[in-house]
Formats: structure tokens, C-alpha cells, sequence
């Protein structure tokens, strides 16, 4: 039987002990943006350009997020906050309530014409702890490549990606200006430095 057991450190949150969990598919075909765009925005854990990315090897950097307020919130926050940060970084997002304290975004896919869509789901939790909570369990629950961000009371998983593509999503988005970047290793969950932490 596995059993995940967590340990967390800044640089690469959250190890488990299991090698046998395996991603589930979510269907969503992320687009294909230019990896020169994500070059120039990511360093190596020491500040070193032209890190590898792997989980562990790179974090974002500070000049990704230019002009947008990345300082730590520590009060509740509703869908809605995440909705005017898109509204201003992104378009072509569609929102719809899923049930209670459940939305999803559809971010277009690689063929948004035919209806391909990228959906982030958004959990609003009672506090920043059940926030950290609920997204760290979904992560684990879904496995390698699922990523997610989270701010304040706001979870958000996104569906699986290898570590360049869910990079070159967050960076096209501006997500990781929003929220701090997780993903589901082989057998771990990493926290991606970036301009926006939320411990």
C-alpha cells in the first residue's frame, strides 16, 4: 500500500513517499507559446541564467512580474479578486460557478476555435492554512505534472503539464505574479520561487 508522508523546505516543498502515484489525464491541450519568452523569464535557484526546467532547477524571476504588486496578502479574498487581475493580464477567459465555492476558468487551448479550452479550477477557503491545505491534498491526489497557484484563501489546480509548459502558461498569464507556483513531481510537490510567495 502507498503512503504519502509530507516534509516541506522552501525551495522544494513537500516530499512523499510514494513512487507508484501516477498524473491523471485532464484532456486540456496546453497551447504551444514561444520558450524564448519563457528564457528570459526564469533563473536558476542562485540567480544564474539559462537554468533547466525541471522541478528543483529554477525559479521565476523578479522582471516576469514588471509593474504588478506582488506583495503577500494576508486578507480573505473572493473569485472575484482573481477575475480583475485576469481581466487585466489576459483575455479570452471565460468563468463559470461549479458549485458553492467552486469556479472554473476556461484560459483557451491550442485550438480554441474548436472549442479546446484549458481549465484552471478556483476553491475559496475559509483561510490562507486551509487554502495551503486543500491544494497541497489535490495536487497529491492527482499526481505528476498538475500544477496550481495559491494566494491568501485561494486554491487553484490546473490540469497536468510537463514543468516548460505549465511555465510558459503561468508566464504568458501572469499567474505566477498572482499566486505562488506548485507542481507534482514523480513523487513530489515543488514550490517554484517566484516574485509572489504566500508562506
Amino acid at each position: 500500500m502507498n503512503r504519502c508522508v509530507v516534509t516541506s523546505t522552501l525551495a522544494a516543498a513537500l516530499t512523499l513517499g510514494s513512487a507508484g502515484c501516477i498524473g491523471l489525464n485532464a484532456g486540456s491541450a496546453y497551447p504551444d507559446y514561444d520558450s524564448d519568452d519563457v528564457r528570459k523569464h526564469v533563473l536558476t535557484p542562485n540567480n544564474g541564467k539559462d537554468p533547466s526546467l525541471s522541478l528543483g532547477n529554477f525559479k521565476f524571476a523578479d522582471s516576469a512580474c514588471e509593474g504588478i504588486d506582488t506583495h503577500t496578502i494576508r486578507k480573505r479574498l473572493a473569485q472575484d479578486d482573481f477575475t480583475r487581475f485576469l481581466d487585466k493580464h489576459s483575455r479570452g477567459i471565460k468563468q463559470a460557478k461549479a458549485r458553492g465555492n467552486l469556479f472554473w476558468y476556461d484560459f483557451p487551448g491550442t485550438d480554441p476555435e474548436d472549442g479546446d479550452v484549458v481549465r484552471l479550477r478556483l476553491a475559496v477557503l475559509g483561510d490562507s492554512a486551509e487554502a495551503a491545505a486543500e491544494l497541497h491534498q489535490a495536487l497529491l491526489e492527482h499526481g505528476p505534472g498538475w500544477w496550481g497557484l495559491r494566494r491568501s484563501n485561494l486554491s487553484i489546480l490546473a490540469p497536468r503539464a510537463s514543468t516548460s509548459d505549465a511555465a510558459a502558461f503561468a508566464l504568458h498569464h501572469k499567474l505566477m505574479c498572482w499566486g505562488m507556483f506548485m507542481q507534482t513531481g514523480t513523487d513530489d510537490v515543488y514550490v517554484v520561487p517566484g516574485p509572489y510567495m504566500d508562506m
